[in-house]
């Protein structure tokens, strides 16, 4: 049996821009793109499991808003279960620490990108909400 994986990612807005993560070449998915962000630990809230990741994978801060999407998505390593939040940075710039490759993208620009499977549902909401 699959196991479950929680996990939350930032859609990081800033001057109508959506930040877009790279992932490196030996994480599973390489190279695709993402929202930032990471597991939830045990006993941790979704939001601050997304501070904490956004904090040690881009050494920057930020405030998080509203849930954007939720999906499931199940892939040869287990079933993930991801949470996006709509993001502003507050402090620092996002650095490249776990990432290939950073983009700012606007709504419309997104699906230009090869994208993990489970954050696609997040961007056709986007495009719809944000555009």
């Amino acid at each position: 049996m699959k196991k479950n994986i929680h996990v939350v990612g930032a859609v990081i807005f800033r001057d109508n821009k959506i930040l877009c993560a790279q992932r490196g070449t030996k994480k599973s998915l390489p190279l695709l793109w993402e929202f930032p962000g990471g597991k939830i630990e045990k006993g941790e809230k979704p939001e601050d499991a997304l501070k904490r990741e956004i904090h040690e994978e881009m050494r920057c801060s930020i405030e998080i808003g509203e849930k954007i999407e939720y999906t499931i998505h199940e892939y040869s390593f287990g079933i993930v279960h991801l949470t996006t939040y709509e993001c502003k940075l507050i402090e620092g710039e996002p650095e490249l620490t776990e990432h290939e490759a950073i983009k700012w993208l606007s709504p419309e620009e997104l699906p230009t990108l090869e994208w993990a499977p489970a954050d696609i549902p997040a961007i056709e909401k986007i495009a719809k909400v944000y555009a």
